[in-house]
């Protein structure tokens, strides 16, 4: 099949220098019943001894900046998961490491990282989330921390919820992050340093790169909620019908758990950003994660977003996160801020797999198109 080209608005791509050599809003299965529960589917501390290694296994990673590990690594020596705990998110929690084929065999390279966000009702311990383009990379690191079933990448407001402590930035940011570098050899200026997600987690490569523009030269939004605004109030339902479960009623008899549509304990529809209705300017907060409302920020960031257009329907989750794309990508053209847009619409043509909509398929081929664009810009 001949590949048809995709639309590209921006398409610059600019690079950054590197010093050293170098792999929903919510992934929710689809379904329809209440208004609510269809807008979901619209959508540093010391550091301790190292564990043991073994030969031909994962590295050794030591504990600390927070995190404490629970077992050993399961996996190969370049794609594994750990699994850790922290005060700052309730539970347990994987984390899933990609390293190039040569990192055990050149102990002198340093690589550059990329840090890449699952969607809602997903955790790294997928292993469909290490995409081919992303095991196949031969130059930088990936990291796949765990987001939450629907944790929106961000420190929830209200800190009494029935889900308990979830402080995700500061899990992601304070802690993975310097974890990593800690325990693997890696290049930490902001030039070899990216971020990006899917779905929940594209809207998360944003507002991390956006919160924290010192940490990441590089951000990567694939079929994001890139628009928190109230000129998108579908994304703030999808949003409040993780929060409040409403989409439950389609998990079958008895619940029919477990469920792609449970999202964990009910907590009150305001728990992350408090309330989503604009009345008498009540929500701040949403405006204040908004990625179009930020998107100046990212002025000196390589920026990559993509999207379908879900074939035109408003009952698939694409058809609004293709909204939220031009949204974000027409404010970074009305600030004159380079970026790669690519809207490959129904698919056809973008990858064996891609029927446009909200799928695995699609960012497949995505993560193709990028991977190699992002190794490039790391090694200039």
């Amino acid at each position: 099949m001949t590949a048809v080209p995709p639309a590209a608005r921006s398409a610059s791509f600019p690079r950054s220098a590197r010093s050293a050599r170098t792999g929903g809003f919510a992934r929710a299965r689809t379904a329809a019943a209440a208004l609510v529960g269809a807008l979901v589917l619209l959508l540093l501390p010391g550091v301790s001894a190292a564990r043991a290694e073994t030969p031909g296994g994962p590295p050794p990673m030591r504990d600390g900046f927070g995190l404490t590990q629970v077992g050993t690594a399961t996996g190969s020596a370049t794609n594994f998961v750990l699994t850790v705990t922290t005060p700052e998110v309730a539970g347990e929690h994987t984390i899933r490491i990609l390293l190039p084929a040569d990192y055990a065999t050149h102990p002198a390279e340093r690589y550059p990282v990329l840090y890449f966000l699952h969607g809602a009702s997903d955790n790294p311990a997928n292993p469909g989330l290490a995409y081919p383009a992303l095991t196949a990379a031969t130059s930088m690191i990936t990291v796949i921390p765990d987001g939450g079933l629907r944790g929106w990448y961000t420190d929830w407001i209200d800190r009494t919820t029935a889900a308990g402590a979830q402080n995700w930035q500061t899990f992601h940011l304070n802690q993975v992050l310097p974890f990593v570098e800690a325990n693997l050899r890696t290049l930490t200026d902001r030039k070899h340093r990216a971020v990006g997600g899917l779905s929940m987690g594209g809207f998360g490569a944003l507002h991390y790169a956006q919160t924290r523009p010192e940490l990441f030269g590089h951000v990567l939004t694939m079929s994001g909620a890139d628009d928190l605004s109230a000129d998108e109030m579908v994304v703030r339902g999808a949003v409040v019908g993780t929060l409040t479960n409403a989409g439950t009623v389609l998990c079958g008899p008895n619940g029919g758990r477990p469920c792609g549509l449970d999202f964990g304990p009910t907590v009150s529809s305001d728990a992350i950003f408090g309330t989503p209705y604009p009345v008498f300017n009540a929500d701040w907060r949403w405006n204040a994660a908004d990625p179009v409302a930020h998107a100046a920020t990212l002025a000196a960031t390589d920026i990559a977003v993509y999207t379908g257009n879900g074939n035109g329907n408003p009952a698939g989750m694409e058809f609004w996160a293709e909204g939220t794309a031009k949204r974000f990508t027409d404010r970074l053209d009305a600030l004159g801020i380079p970026h790669r847009y690519v809207n490959y619409g129904n698919g056809a043509g973008w990858g064996p797999a891609c029927d446009g909509g909200h799928s695995s398929g699609c960012w497949a081929q995505d993560l193709v198109d990028y991977v190699p664009r992002l190794e490039a810009a790391f090694a200039s």
